[in-house]
């Protein structure tokens, strides 16, 4: 999903992924992992009901997007949910996402949050709000979030 984050996993000699298991990967990185995972989890709660099936797709996409292991994953978790306590403002995971991912990749999570979003197949304003803050605040075109929505929603089979 976010190739340039797969490249850093990327065992340049043998070309095979690194899966990371708690002790090599920086602190630059962990950051980001926190602050693309918080994002995740305020969108699921955006609307008041943080489902299973939410929880789930988040694991999947933190393992998939950061090549990560189970234990790991379920660290990060908690770590985004206690920093989701104790931040201010949704900047603080954004900017981190700023200074880190492209903007494709901005895109590419900005649809992954669509899909978060639509796995019980409806928006809510809650939703719908936050994710048009989430975008403006890592600078996405409001465009670009429709055209995102759009997309997932097609992909989806939704109307």
């Amino acid at each position: 999903m976010f190739e340039y984050l797969k490249n850093i996993f990327l065992d340049n000699e043998s070309g095979t992924n690194k899966i990371y298991t708690g002790s090599t990967l920086s602190s630059k990185n962990k950051r980001v992992e926190v602050a693309a995972c918080a994002l995740f989890i305020e969108m699921a709660k955006a609307d008041g009901v943080f489902t299973d099936e939410e929880r789930n797709f988040i694991i999947a996409e933190m393992k998939s997007t950061f090549i990560l292991d189970d234990d790991y994953v379920n660290e990060l978790m908690q770590l985004a949910e206690q920093r989701i306590k104790d931040s201010i403002s949704l900047y603080e995971f954004s900017g981190e996402i700023n200074n880190s991912f492209s903007q494709d990749e901005k895109i590419q999570l900005i649809e992954s949050l669509w899909k978060l979003i639509y796995k019980d197949e409806k928006l809510s304003e809650y939703e719908d709000h936050l994710i048009k803050k989430i975008g403006l605040t890592l600078n996405i075109e409001h465009k670009q979030i429709i055209n995102a929505k759009l997309w997932v929603k097609q992909q989806m089979g939704l109307k």
